[in-house]
């Protein structure tokens, strides 16, 4: 497990595919919330 998190906190690949699976997860949060409004939202 030690040899895992040194690859993905140490390497640059690493640190790219934190980020990428970070910005995914923070996407989909926003897009719910987003939808979830414009499905409330009584004008349309």
């Amino acid at each position: 497990m030690d040899v895992i998190l040194n690859l993905l906190f140490a390497s640059p690949i690493g640190l790219l595919s934190l980020f990428t699976i970070l910005f995914i997860i923070g996407m989909g949060i926003y897009l719910v919330i987003w939808y979830r409004r414009r499905m409330n939202d009584p004008h349309e």
